[in-house]
């Protein structure tokens, strides 16, 4: 890759840092080092990781909200364990999901009169909000959420159980599984959504068909030890990774999907600077921006003729360990801002950058603003989910430059889908006589099994059912358990694992329901011992 200094519209695009008392000032920024952004941001919000005590939190700040921000404000608390990621839906500024330590994904909307500013602790505490929508489907810490570029309500999750998950929030069930050999440390849409990168911990870039659930490209990424990422560049067939060598120093690599095995012209070297670099693409300029954590800088790219060029590089004295880049629809285009960064500084303040083309014209700049995505989904989560391809819908930022600019209207917003809460007390359990002989594995239909360990799909009351019927599937007579052993297929330990699992979940949950189902949370103690029981005998 070329550093060679060409003609070019973002030649001389710069930084402009924000004075400290127009920067977020007085956070409490998570502390954990799970290898995330830690913030992101949209053209109203920004999210932002939060060291909590009791469970795991993030707080979510208004753009305008500049400042210092009070001692106490209202957090989005719920999960039980470290938040370790957020991700803002790209149709609806006021959605955004959030990944946590504790296993969970879950869905949030911010309330139209949201504010970190409260008059009285008693308003604080009204103000905490309750997630729409909890996604329990991974079995260990899910460390990235990615909403669909195009699709509309298409979340993806990455989790420690080498599993990327993509759900479809409105109903609450995972669509697709793809499945890893290792951690996955970075994924990334291509343009239309199709196609997804992911970087893992055995220095592995695949490239997945998402629908077939299976890569279409495995082969070696960056060599070093430490973490890489990966980003999609639009609707362009290249990918930009940033990793390590063998030698622990910091490289950029440039792809073609079409033939990836080894980087166009090889990996180029940047530094021999520890952190972790966090690339960014704007699809409007063609620039790459590539911002190092532990370190404040700030590179920035222009592709072009098949190569990646370097423009120019903001420097600061202040290191990052968090970075997001505002969607181009919340640039100020009056200001010729290209691109606007939010950076983290010293886990106190949040900083913002604007980056700017430095021109004198009083008029919209359309050279430097080609058009870019409206903020409108190009297919429903069923079109995508049904094999549909769709580019996202574009308009001109010339619109916003108009002082009676109006917004067009937003997509709809999703309706999330509720579980119904049972109206009374399943039939009481009837143990069947047991025998001396301890029931198998293989006992247990395999239905049965399904049934359960997929509590989104089928609610509180048909897990409780279904619960009941391992137990009663397990506890027959020799000649019973010889016939459902003719229809089973096998399960093991990890199977009724995923039994224990809902039945704990959902006793925990029935706690803070009515007192309709309170009946129910007494039958899932009991259901809980005896799945416990029939656990240990199939070690």
């Amino acid at each position: 890759m070329s550093r060679f200094v060409r003609q070019s519209k973002y030649r001389h695009v710069f930084g402009r840092p924000t004075r400290k008392e127009q920067c977020y000032d007085n956070l409490h920024i998570s502390k954990n080092a799970w290898d995330s952004n830690i913030i992101k941001a949209n053209p109203k919000y920004l999210s932002v990781n939060w060291e909590a005590s009791g469970g795991g939190a993030f707080a979510v700040i208004p753009l305008g909200e500049r400042g210092k921000l009070p001692d106490q404000i209202p957090l989005f608390r719920g999960h039980t364990a470290a938040v370790l990621d957020t991700d803002w839906n790209p149709f609806h500024d006021d959605i955004i999901a959030s990944g946590s330590d504790d296993c969970k994904v879950f869905i949030w909307k911010i309330p139209s009169d949201f504010s970190v500013h409260s008059e009285d602790e008693d308003d604080l505490a009204a103000k905490e909000v309750q997630p729409q929508v909890r996604l329990g489907g991974h079995q260990k810490k899910v460390g990235h959420v990615l909403f669909h570029p195009v699709a509309d309500n298409i979340l993806a999750t990455s989790s420690g159980d080498l599993t990327i998950k993509l759900w479809d929030i409105e109903v609450g069930q995972p669509k697709l599984t793809l499945r890893h050999t290792d951690i996955v440390q970075s994924m990334s849409y291509s343009g239309d959504g199709s196609l997804l990168v992911t970087t893992n911990r055995d220095k592995k870039l695949r490239i997945w068909d998402l629908r077939q659930q299976a890569p279409v490209h495995e082969g070696p990424g960056h060599a070093g030890a430490k973490n890489s990422r990966a980003v999609w560049l639009g609707d362009l067939d290249r990918i930009a990774t940033a990793g390590f060598s063998k030698m622990s120093d910091r490289q950029l690599g440039l792809w073609d999907i079409r033939s990836p095995n080894e980087p166009i012209g090889g990996f180029q070297l940047l530094d021999s600077i520890s952190g972790v670099c966090m690339p960014f693409w704007d699809d409007g300029t063609k620039c790459l921006y590539l911002a190092g954590k532990g370190d404040g800088n700030i590179r920035y790219y222009e592709y072009a003729n098949d190569d990646l060029v370097y423009l120019s590089e903001y420097k600061s004295a202040d290191p990052q360990r968090g970075i997001a880049f505002v969607p181009k629809r919340g640039v100020d285009v009056k200001e010729n801002e290209v691109m606007r960064a939010y950076k983290t500084v010293n886990d106190i303040y949040i900083e913002p950058i604007s980056f700017i083309v430095p021109r004198r014209a009083e008029t919209f700049q359309d050279d430097i603003y080609p058009d870019t995505a409206n903020g409108q989904p190009g297919l429903t989560a069923d079109e995508w989910l049904g094999g549909k391809n769709a580019m996202p819908p574009k308009f001109s930022l010339g619109t916003l430059y108009s002082d009676d600019y109006v917004p067009p209207e937003p997509a709809p917003a999703p309706v999330f889908k509720q579980p119904e809460p049972a109206v009374s007390a399943p039939a009481p359990i009837v143990k069947k006589e047991e025998t001396s002989e301890p029931p198998t594995p293989a006992d247990i239909p395999r239905v049965v099994i399904d049934k359960v360990v997929d509590p989104v799909k089928n609610g509180a009351a048909a897990i409780v059912e279904s619960a009941r019927e391992v137990v009663a599937s397990t506890s027959s007579s020799p000649a019973e358990s010889s016939s459902k052993h003719s229809q089973a297929h096998g399960v093991s330990a990890a199977d009724l694992s995923g039994v224990l699992s809902s039945l704990q979940n959902l006793h925990a949950s029935l706690g803070s329901q009515a007192r309709a189902i309170a009946n129910q949370q007494d039958i899932c103690s009991k259901l809980i011992k005896e799945v416990e029981a029939l656990k240990s005998k199939t070690k």
